[in-house]
């Protein structure tokens, strides 16, 4: 089975998600042997955001690295595993909040579209939008 990098860049729908791990040097971080879940955001999801702010992100790596830790979370935690929690330490070191109703999984608000994409080290959960850490979406 793949790694998490693997899995996303064989799905053909994180393109924007794996350039900006590879500009914010996340790979090893992602290929590594220990458990995560990562929230990914799709390409779609990149292009809600306006062309500027996504530009000026590949160029201030110390906040993409941040916005980007902030979609994973430690541990293996799958779609029945986030139906009972109510929110997930991330890498960036903030808590997302986890919500389910009627089987639809939002994460900090947005939608969770797949769930369970399974690699060698982890889990990728899709979703619907770039999630920005409160220090982050502050500035």
């Amino acid at each position: 089975m793949a790694n998490i990098v693997e899995t996303a860049v064989n799905a053909g729908n994180f393109n924007t998600l794996v350039k900006a791990i590879k500009a914010a040097n996340l790979l090893e971080t992602l290929k590594s042997p220990d458990s995560l879940t990562v929230f990914a955001p799709t390409d779609e999801a990149f292009a809600q955001l306006p062309k500027a702010t996504l530009d000026s992100l590949l160029q201030d790596i110390p906040k993409l690295k941040k916005i980007l830790m902030y979609h994973v979370a430690f541990g293996d935690v799958r779609s029945d595993d986030l139906e009972q929690i109510e929110e997930a330490e991330t890498l960036e070191g903030s808590i997302v909040a986890i919500e389910s109703t009627d089987g639809v999984i939002q994460v900090n608000g947005a939608n969770v579209l797949k769930t369970d994409i399974l690699a060698d080290n982890g889990v990728i959960h899709v979703i619907d939008a770039v999630l920005m850490p409160a220090m982050v979406a502050g500035k």
